[in-house]
Parts: structure tokens; sequence; C-alpha cells
């Protein structure tokens, strides 16, 4: 099993390039970083805290691939991610064109974890329909893959359309990048998941037991082979037992929450967790 780390960096904490580092000298397998390009000033939608992120990260959130970038700069082994990136909410042909040059010049270790979103004033604010976003996430995807590995490219869709064009680099994965949709259980993420995706991040992890053979059920029945579909608990407050029950459902990956803050408690904080690197080396799934 590897293990990642996310953290809700602001600019008032250590700099990504710095936790990176911190990461891979302590052996993790990735880093994952979190976006919201702003938060409305709106008493009715409350930003949806839990444990180990502070109301600043919504108001203060790094651009999660910029922030990669410099990331990627002093790194040469770990996972490059977004988790989760508000796909619905960016012109799909720069994003296309902003993740394939991370991809590209990070040695193909990016993976494009992406959400529906829950805040409907953030989306309304980039003219997203927010009872259509499913949808409007869909086509974007489909418009990047496009893009992503085709010589010449078009897409023409209710979201997205464009006539044949030329766009590189190209990222180093093919057809496209690793993608993870975020999200619950329900039917709507989970056939996302088979219809367009290399995986699922359910947040937290919990109701796995239930979720994933539903998933893989859903998989068969669109003709995908499940055992290609990764599940990554995300944002997990893990210790040993939870790793095994996780190893037990079929998990190959999990990422790990840490508090944002300074260089040094994040370091101390990666310290601690850093004997489930080798304990989760050990773990083989069924």
């Amino acid at each position: 099993m590897r293990l990642g780390i996310t953290a809700a960096l602001t600019d008032l904490d250590a700099t990504p390039a710095a936790l990176a580092v911190a990461v891979e000298e302590l052996g993790f397998d990735s880093l994952y970083l979190p976006e919201h390009t702003h938060l409305p000033v709106r008493e009715d939608v409350p930003p949806a805290l839990v444990e180990g992120v502070r109301l600043d990260d919504y108001k203060r959130s790094l651009d999660p691939l910029v922030a990669l970038a410099t990331a990627a700069a002093l790194t040469t082994r770990i996972g490059l991610g977004t988790g989760i990136l508000l796909a619905a909410q960016h012109d799909p042909i720069v994003l296309a064109k902003q993740v394939a040059t991370l991809d590209h010049l990070s040695g193909g270790r990016v993976t494009l974890g992406v959400g529906f979103g829950w805040n409907r004033a953030e989306a309304e604010d980039h003219g997203v329909d927010f009872a259509r976003r499913h949808a409007a996430l869909r086509e974007h995807l489909a418009a990047m893959e496009v893009l992503w590995s085709r010589d010449q490219a078009e897409y023409h869709g209710e979201f997205v359309d464009f006539d044949p064009t030329w766009s590189w680099p190209k990222p180093r994965q093919q057809p496209r990048v690793r993608v993870l949709v975020g999200g619950g259980s329900g039917d709507a993420v989970l056939t996302a998941v088979v219809d367009c995706a290399d995986g699922w991040i359910p947040i937290g992890g919990r109701g796995l037991g239930e979720a994933i053979p539903r998933l893989r059920a859903l998989a068969e029945a669109a003709g995908r082979d499940p055992a290609r579909l990764d599940v990554v608990p995300f944002g997990t407050i893990a210790d040993e037992g939870k790793l095994e029950h996780y190893a037990g459902l079929g998990v190959t990956e999990v990422v790990l929450r840490i508090r944002a803050g300074d260089e040094a408690s994040m370091r101390a904080e990666l310290e601690s967790l850093a004997p489930l690197v080798p304990f989760a080396a050990t773990l083989v799934q069924p």
C-alpha cells in the first residue's frame, strides 16, 4: 500500500516546495493539494470544515497546479496530485494545457483529482449552472482527454465546443493523466468514476465495505475491469488498524491529512506518521 499526504496550504503556511521535499525525504509516495478559487462571503453556504481544515484554508487557498509545479521542481519521485480540483469551474482548454505541462515537466507524476463541488455560490461565480455541474464536469474531462491524446483535437458538446486544434505539450501519461473523481458513494459519483476516470477519492473513507462492491459491479456492467479502478481514501486520519482494514478491501493507496502550519510543525507531524510508511508497504491486498 502506498501512502500520500494532503494539507490545505495557504500563503501563511510552509511552502509547497518545502512540504514536498519533506514528504519525499520521509518516504511517502505522493502529495495532494486542494483547490478553492475563492470563498464567496455568504452565510447561507458555510464552508464544509472537517478535522484538520481551517476557515482560512478556503479563503487563502493556493492554486494547486502552480503550487505543485514548485514541488515538482525540487522532487524526483513522489506523485503530484490535486485533491480536489473543481474542473467544471475551469476553461477546459486552458486546464488541459496546464495539467499537460505539469505532467510533461514532472516526468508523468500527475494525478488529477477532480470533484463536482459543494459551494453553489463559488460555482455560480464561474458561470456554472450548479444543477448541471455533473454534466459539465464530464464534458470537461472528455474534452481534455481529446486534447491530451490527439494531434488534431476537436470536441463538440453542450458545455465545450471547439473545432480541430493543435495543443502541446502532451502529458507523459496517455491517453490521459491519471484522473480520480472525488465525492460520496452515491450513484452519480460512482457512475462518473466508471465512465470518466481511473479511480475514486472517497473523502475520509467511511462506508467503503459497502461502496467498493457497488463500484466494482458498476464497472463490470460497463465493461471495465474493476481491478483497474483505484480507490484512494482521502484526507484520512489513519493508524495501522485502519490501513489493514483498507488493504483487506483491496485499497492500494491512502492519502493522510496533516494540519497546515509552519515548516517545523508540518515536518514534525510528517515524522510522527513516517513509521506507517514501512508498515503500509507490508500490507498485501486480497
